[in-house]
């Protein structure tokens, strides 16, 4: 391709929506332009890698024996409905009608589509296992779109869905899947780590997440792993053993104190000269618009995700300071369980509940309560799981200990079970005639999210440095003076061999000044850069350079094919 023919318009200055390094160098790049928010149109680069990215996948998953089909973005209500998640999933969901007044939703994922689809036909366990997968748009009305396409609304995503009739035959398809996932990402330049998740509203009984570690901001998610064993998960699932405190004995009395100017725990421990552990701490919430009150020990803080699933509530959020003066008749900081209100549920972290001679707010201006114990003063609705782990926490496998470090989700995998087969009445017969519902897994990349990912990992302060699988050309090809027939003379030549060698290049047949020409070829990042200048033909060379190196090299022009094959050779 010809620079002069294509569409890339790098561009000097940051643009003040980009928070990210790789969203800033996606738009600086011309790989990407805003449309909307959380909507992204990909030019001609961008297309190109995400097609490259997509092959991969796609021969990946061909390899592994899935099927790919398309599915529709756009489907009936109806069996949202029937599978249970159209009042589950969330606001994150555009609904519609159309003109025969049919609702409709777009898709962020497609587990009732393809449930839907193979109940009709998958009629006896003669017939599974079965794998379907397709490299789809989807759409997910996120409430805060941002980070380019690592957050966007509108997405292309490679979901896959197995079907199985036995539990050890499932077993085989996750690991299947999961040994795919590690190809796919191998090929694309990427090391990942598979860590426990949540299974959100996707539901089953198991989950993971394939990480991308990064040291930048990207990082989206905090991965928590073991020092001595292979535990890891992220920190919305992570858990750990709690470390035992020195606990009173006795029961005490309780007694109301005066704690002016002391809101936080910081100035309620320094105020009453007490260790954190013996603070509890009451955050309120609204869980599908009802109260609900999450008690967690005063050096922890609260898990948001297990606090959501332990109300089973489809949207949860704090409370705002006039809720929370609702519900417990004083401003934020002074709330606790003592005389709440019947209609606020109350949660209650395990480490909590193994306090004697707690303190708590005492749901009054500047007032706190000494000696608080559960079922003698205040009730818990349950009494659950509620805190974050965090680094320093000891493993809950071994005597190891958590370590944490920011990560970028790729890639997930779901063992679903039998959720959606049940629901929606995909059943097959076993050998003895007998009807079961098919045991089903989904599983996910990122096909848009990935490549930006990757830019969280591969970038310097000139741009972008593309693992040369994904880059969308293998080869920048930079004649300094196109107005010297010499210069475009052994630019066409280097050009038409690479091409008839089946490397992938971009020639930038521009007239602009060198420094213009070097300045976007780092920005756009092409794994290799070959220049022709007058000093270097004198001598019938030219100039090649790995985008990720230093040092450049003189290759002579009838050896600029091999010299290029041996470059990538050794590039990730």
């Amino acid at each position: 391709m010809r620079w002069t023919r294509s569409y890339i318009p790098t561009l000097r200055e940051t643009p003040t929506e980009a928070e990210l390094v790789s969203h800033r160098l996606l738009l600086r790049g011309g790989y990407i332009r805003k449309l909307a928010a959380g909507v992204y149109l990909y030019l001609p680069l961008m297309q190109r890698v995400i097609e490259k990215f997509a092959n991969i996948v796609r021969e990946e998953m061909n390899a592994a024996g899935a099927l790919e089909i398309t599915m529709s973005v756009l489907c009936p209500a109806e069996i949202w409905q029937e599978s249970g998640r159209y009042h589950t999933v969330g606001k994150e969901q555009m609904r519609m009608k159309d003109r025969h007044n049919h609702e409709m939703v777009m898709c962020g994922t497609h587990e009732e589509t393809v449930t839907t689809l193979i109940k009709g036909e998958i009629k006896s366990y003669r017939q599974l296992p079965l794998n379907l997968y397709q490299i789809q748009v989807k759409f997910r009305d996120e409430i805060r779109p941002r980070f380019g396409l690592m957050r966007g609304r509108e997405f292309l995503m490679k979901d896959a869905y197995t079907f199985d009739a036995t539990d050890e035959s499932f077993d085989k398809s996750y690991q299947n899947m999961v040994d795919t996932y590690f190809r796919i990402f191998k090929r694309a330049g990427l090391d990942v780590v598979k860590v426990e998740s949540d299974t959100g509203a996707m539901g089953g009984r198991a989950a993971h997440e394939f990480m991308l570690l990064v040291d930048t901001n990207g990082g989206e998610e905090v991965v928590l792993f073991c020092d001595k064993c292979d535990y890891a998960a992220n920190v919305e699932q992570a858990e750990y053993k709690a470390t035992d405190i020195k606990i009173d004995s006795d029961l005490k009395a309780m007694e109301e104190v005066d704690t002016p100017g002391a809101a936080t725990i910081e100035e309620v421990t320094a105020f009453l000269k007490v260790d954190a552990t013996r603070l509890v701490k009451t955050l309120m919430y609204m869980a599908d618009d009802k109260p609900a009150a999450a008690l967690v020990r005063g050096d922890r803080d609260v898990n948001e995700v297990k606090l959501k699933n332990a109300l089973g509530a489809v949207e949860l959020e704090m409370a705002t300071s006039d809720q929370v003066e609702q519900h417990t008749g004083a401003p934020v900081g002074f709330a606790g369980p003592v005389g709440l209100g019947k209609d606020v549920t109350i949660l209650v972290d395990p480490l909590v509940a193994k306090l004697k001679n707690a303190v708590v707010g005492a749901n009054k201006f500047e007032k706190h309560i000494l000696n608080v114990n559960i079922d003698r003063d205040f009730k818990a609705s349950k009494i659950v799981g509620l805190t974050l782990a965090r680094e320093g926490d000891q493993c809950p496998h071994c005597e190891g200990h958590l370590v944490a470090k920011q990560g970028i989700e790729v890639g997930n995998t779901f063992m679903l079970g039998t959720k959606y087969s049940e629901s929606l009445g995909a059943k097959f017969l076993d050998a003895e005639g007998k009807e079961h519902p098919i045991i089903m897994g989904s599983y996910g990349v990122g096909v848009t999210r990935t490549p930006q990912a990757a830019l969280e990992k591969y970038f310097d302060d000139k741009g972008i440095i593309w693992p040369k699988n994904i880059a969308p050309y293998l080869v920048e090809l930079v004649p300094l003076k196109v107005d010297i027939a010499k210069h475009m003379e052994v630019a066409e030549k280097i050009y038409h061999d690479l091409m008839e060698a089946g490397i992938d290049v971009l020639l930038d047949d521009r007239d602009e000044r060198p420094g213009v020409k070097f300045n976007d070829a780092d920005l756009i990042g092409l794994p290799v850069r070959i220049t022709i200048g007058e000093k270097s033909l004198k001598e019938g060379k030219v100039e090649l350079k790995a985008r990720c190196e230093s040092e450049n090299s003189l290759v002579a022009i009838d050896d600029v094919v091999e010299a290029v094959k041996e470059t990538l050779k050794r590039l990730n």
